[in-house]
């Protein structure tokens, strides 16, 4: 590990601002034939880069001319081309693992950086806030609306782009922490980011954000968001019944694998009742077949997850009631539908956390 960057994570960690020069950036963007958004985002992010920085491109067998794009519009970018599409956590990894800079940021291929962004994205760094990791401010609809203030988790797993849909001028203001920073604009500082593993490659696609943010908090290092750094992410949420079988697998795997014992035997009333209420909702929305599927899956993975839970938690820096810390019990997602509506099921989860927190 080069000893700039363990000196540049010690400063962030131990609140030490501003250390003595900036932090070299190396930029990871992972892209499945991606040749439409690429050419916005990679102007973008270019237009930012200062010298010392770094574009690394991991392309998971892209068929559309990607690898091609990439070579024209970025010829200065590192592009690992890789045989097979083994994931978004797999491709991060290895895009990771070739990167030089002091600061790692992941960028999903259909975001662009607005002006700026460079300088505010390693604030967090600069000012000492102790902080893990951290994302910037995710809008959609061309600044318009938010698609990510920073990842919510509620304590049955279900986890969420937090204020994802609701007008920008509802985003937050200045930093804060949250549970997870979002995928799609995410900086971490190299030195943390191979201490933690990197991303779990068998979650594929989906959630392993959150389970990364969730890790740290087991480290003892909280998550933030960064608001001056904005970035526009181009996305839908409904990509088809499948993806329904990666979230409910990988929610799984993220209960499994970070929360800490005494937390999850106090869960487990709420995570059946939550099992029970999801089979329901995946009939009436015509995604059951999926929700098995995710069941099978967790429960073949099993023996796996098990033993990659003792390795986390083995290693866990917090109690039970301080990880729990970033957890809430209120599903107040607006595409969390009737769920998020409801003012009982809002006054139970919010009575049943409150009787878990005395508990733990």
């Amino acid at each position: 590990m080069p000893a700039a960057a363990t000196n540049l994570e010690s400063a962030a960690l131990n609140g030490d601002a501003r250390p003595d020069r900036r932090p070299s950036l190396s930029v990871v963007i992972v892209t499945h034939d991606s040749a439409a958004a690429l050419p916005r985002t990679l102007a973008a992010i270019g237009a930012e880069l200062r010298a010392g920085d770094e574009l690394v491109v991991a392309d998971n067998a892209s068929t559309d001319g990607t690898r091609e794009l990439v070579a024209e519009l970025a010829p200065a970018a590192r592009l690992i081309a890789r045989p097979v599409n083994d994931g978004f956590a797999a491709a991060c990894n290895a895009g990771a693992s070739t990167a030089g800079g002091e600061l790692l940021l992941f960028l999903n291929p259909d975001v662009v950086v607005a002006a700026g962004f460079r300088d505010a994205i390693e604030l967090p760094l600069l000012d000492g806030r102790g902080w893990g990791a951290w994302q910037g401010l995710v809008t959609a609809e061309e600044g318009r609306a938010i698609n990510s203030g920073g990842g919510v988790v509620h304590f049955t797993g279900i986890a969420w782009a937090g204020g994802a849909g609701r007008p920008r001028d509802r985003a937050p203001h200045g930093p804060g922490e949250v549970a997870f920073a979002s995928g799609a604009s995410l900086a971490i500082p190299r030195a943390t980011w191979e201490r933690l593993g990197g991303f779990s490659e068998p979650y594929f696609l989906y959630h392993e954000d959150t389970d990364l943010g969730l890790r740290l908090r087991l480290a003892g290092l909280a998550v933030g968001v960064e608001p001056d750094a904005v970035c526009e992410h181009d996305y839908e949420f409904d990509k088809g019944p499948a993806k329904w079988r990666h979230l409910e697998r990988n929610r799984w795997a993220t209960i499994l694998r970070t929360y800490p014992r005494r937390l999850l035997l106090l869960l487990l009333p709420a995570l059946l009742a939550t099992e029970l209420a999801l089979h329901a909702v995946a009939l009436a929305g015509g995604w059951l077949g999926q929700k098995l599927r995710a069941d099978l899956d967790a429960l073949r993975a099993l023996p796996r997850l098990l033993g990659e839970r003792r390795a986390i938690q083995a290693g866990a820096q917090v109690s039970a009631a301080a990880f729990a810390a970033v957890l809430t019990p209120d599903l107040d997602s607006d595409f969390l539908g009737g769920a998020a509506r409801s003012r009982p099921l809002h006054a139970l989860l919010r009575a049943y956390w409150r009787i878990v927190k005395r508990l733990l």
